[in-house]
């Protein structure tokens, strides 16, 4: 058996190493360090409660509306406030507007240009896709690019500025939308639309959202040459090199739900696993296991976030068995996966359902529900913006005094929760779980590897690779946030 060491990653939000043992050409077991300490948990106890507004947002440059949100939703809960119904639309517009860029960039820029390594020189679809998806160089960077700021003017027009918006607020949002920004939105949303049915579908998201089979993605894929678009060059990808066998773990998902509509959620809120499909989410059987981590407290007491502490180990090198500043965030003490394919599950989307009742969750379903979910909430977004109107946009009530809160949603790498305890009008706790929390976490106590860990099990390694391309794939599906991780 022998040691392989991969990182510091490229094309990853944050500083990531891994340890592989590796045996007979694969991979058999593996350890996800976290590398950077930041805390921001304990940046906010005792700052006045608002003051969170202006310092979770800042947890990452990446995903800083849906920090935001999530705190805005903390602050809320502790203090009995809900949302107006323009609130709720705006709200929704900006996390969707975010997350999509999110997504589309994770695309193009983060995962596709793996495949213009030389490990697929011998193959034959090497050289158009060498041309289009090469990091900067490639033809698919000039077209996303330029796209990608056009609908970030979603951002401009209804927040301000991108990232670190002010605008979110516990009872809406503080920028009202003429009747003149909701025409120019429109007409953003109309151009974005465009953009992803001529270049990343190569088709009308109508048809693509009608899709509800493995055989109807099949059939559609085949429909034109597989570099008609972006979508079916990846779906060509997948088959030729097996990406549905690759990245595999033990298919539990969960979901905190998004995109609140008079107080339903349009994606939903549960958990699935295969032994007992999908059932509520117990939110009281959340708790982070700090075994592994390079973090102070019982090592056997995993405490639920309302109850969490975040005390740095001063000799963390140290610590028997600690390898990453990550806690380990388990659920009924299991390993969760969260991200676009548990959204999809969850929310009962059936092609995402049938893929995950064939394949489960690897590289090829988890990049398939990212793109899906690109189709499936465009026109959530122009149907929003529709419903906009001049009635108010915030409820401006007080907020608590003391109280406790928790606020749940979605960023576009899964599920992120905030929760506050306030006493005397400033921060007594602030706890965080974020996505890449869930997906990155180290080991437990009982010695459970997390998601992206159990993933990389039997992942190939090729005969001098030190890289290995497989690694990468992997790793990438996941969509990795290291900021977040290590907030």
């Amino acid at each position: 058996m022998s040691r392989l060491l991969v990182g510091p990653f490229n094309r990853v939000e944050g500083d990531l190493d891994i340890a592989l043992e590796v045996e007979a050409h694969k991979v058999v077991s593996a350890r996800v360090n976290s590398t950077l300490y930041r805390g921001f948990e304990q940046i906010l106890v005792g700052k006045p409660t608002l003051d969170a507004l202006v310092y979770t947002p800042r947890i990452c440059g990446i995903c800083s509306v849906s920090q935001s949100i999530a705190c805005a939703r903390a602050i809320a809960n502790a203090s009995g406030l809900s949302m107006t119904p323009n609130g709720e639309r705006s709200q929704n517009l900006l996390l969707a507007n975010e997350s999509l860029t999110d997504l589309l960039t994770h695309f193009y820029l983060f995962f596709m240009p793996d495949f213009a390594r030389d490990s697929y020189a011998h193959k034959s679809w090497f050289k158009p896709m060498r041309d289009r998806f090469k990091a900067v160089e490639g033809t698919a960077a000039k077209e996303i690019l330029p796209a990608r700021a056009k609908f970030l003017h979603v951002m401009g027009v209804m927040a301000g500025h991108w990232p670190h918006t002010l605008s979110i607020q516990p009872g809406g949002t503080s920028k009202p939308v003429t009747r003149p920004e909701r025409l120019r939105l429109l007409a953003i949303l109309a151009d974005f639309r465009r953009f992803l049915e001529t270049t990343v579908f190569g088709d009308n998201l109508d048809v693509v959202n009608s899709l509800a089979s493995v055989s109807d993605l099949t059939n559609w894929a085949n429909e034109q040459p597989f570099n008609d678009s972006d979508f079916r060059a990846f779906l060509y990808l997948a088959q030729d090199l097996d990406l549905y066998s690759l990245g595999q773990n033990d298919n539990r998902f969960l979901s905190f739900g998004n995109f609140s509509e008079s107080g339903d959620l349009l994606v939903k809120q549960g958990m699935w696993t295969t032994e007992g499909g999908l059932q509520d989410l117990p939110l009281d059987a959340i708790a982070e296991d700090i075994s592994h981590s390079w973090m102070d407290g019982v090592a056997e007491q995993a405490l639920h976030p309302s109850q969490g502490l975040t005390d740095v180990s001063l000799q963390s090198s140290e610590k028997p068995g600690a390898y990453s500043w990550c806690k380990a965030p388990r659920l009924n003490g299991q390993v969760f996966e969260t991200g676009a394919i548990a959204r999809g599950v969850i929310s009962g989307v059936p092609l995402i359902q049938a893929l995950v009742t064939q394949s489960g969750a690897n590289v090829a379903t988890r990049v398939i529900a990212r793109m899906l979910e690109l189709a499936r909430t465009i026109p959530h977004m122009q149907r929003w913006v529709t419903d906009l109107d001049s009635e108010p946009y915030c409820h401006n009530d007080e907020i608590t005094k003391n109280g406790t809160g928790v606020g749940l949603m979605e960023a576009a790498r899964g599920s992120l929760g905030h929760w506050i305890e306030i006493k005397n009008r400033r921060i007594q706790r602030y706890q965080i779980i974020a996505p890449t929390t869930w997906n990155f976490s180290p080991r437990d106590v009982r010695d459970q590897p997390g998601a992206l860990e159990k993933a990389l099990e039997g992942a190939p390694v090729l005969e001098g690779e030190t890289d290995p391309v497989s690694v990468q794939h992997i790793v990438r599906s996941f969509d990795p946030c290291m900021v977040c991780t290590v907030h």
